[in-house]
């Protein structure tokens, strides 16, 4: 009888580094170096040139924050069903954030963590698709989160931290080691085929769900409700008129 290969749960093993440019960067090397596998975590202190969406720069103040990269194989997902895995990530954040938060955390689409109006934390996933062997590779799933940091950059409209919301400091390496189980369970279901589920979790969570927001396409600023998110990755919009939906990028929140 043939063994089955042994996989690791997210965030087995979990590698702590003093300082990196940036975890994502890291967990990319490394995987193609071939020194790092599925559920490989990645977790610093400080990164040097901390990455967000859009090609923005994730700025932390060194050892107050959780700044993490798990590393995923995405088994039997097709390179068409990234829109999953990105659900499947944020959904896993925002309960676990949810734990110490309250019900106040939502997923500003496409996967920034929101308390009320003010963002927490932000989602980056990075992938390697192709090259020798054809299709979806790997998955470099990286965590920003805000947690001890009470005095931000002035030019940062609407942050926020875990401390400054409960009024309580949190060790980062436990917190980030308990984000990973919760990305385990979450991606577990996923592969087992409980995406239905998980993506009914993600629109019940949405920042301004069912409420009227200012969006911005190009140079034109205009208000629309919103409705959901597609199973393919579209904010559903609706105004006075009609239905609308957008791919991310295409439009900008205005907040």
């Amino acid at each position: 009888m043939q063994q089955q290969p042994v996989i690791n749960p997210l965030g087995s093993p979990f590698i702590e580094l003093s300082s990196v440019d940036s975890t994502n960067n890291y967990a990319l090397a490394k995987i193609r170096e071939g020194q790092a596998g599925h559920g490989t975590a990645f977790f610093t202190g400080e990164q040097t040139a901390g990455k967000g969406q859009m090609g923005r720069q994730w700025v932390s103040e060194k050892g107050a924050n959780i700044a993490l990269s798990v590393v995923i194989q995405p088994e039997s997902l097709l390179i068409s069903m990234q829109f999953r895995l990105s659900t499947c990530i944020a959904i896993a954040v925002q309960k676990f954030l949810t734990r110490y938060a309250g019900d106040d955390i939502k997923i500003k689409w496409p996967n920034d963590l929101y308390w009320k109006d003010r963002k927490m934390g932000g989602i980056l996933i990075e992938n390697i698709i192709g090259g020798a062997q054809p299709g979806w590779l790997w998955a470099v799933a990286g965590i920003g989160i805000n947690i001890n940091q009470t005095l931000f950059d002035p030019e940062l409209s609407n942050p926020v931290s875990l401390k400054q919301v409960t009024g309580k400091s949190f060790d980062t390496t436990v917190l980030a080691k308990e984000i990973c189980s919760f990305l385990d369970s979450y991606f577990t279901k996923l592969m087992q085929g409980g995406f239905d589920e998980i993506f009914e979790e993600y629109n019940q969570c949405l920042y301004k769900l069912n409420e009227t927001v200012r969006l911005k396409k190009g140079n034109s600023v205009f208000q629309a409700a919103i409705k959901g998110v597609s199973e393919t990755g579209e904010l559903i919009t609706f105004n006075t008129i009609m239905e609308e939906r957008f791919a991310f990028g295409e439009i900008a929140w205005v907040l």
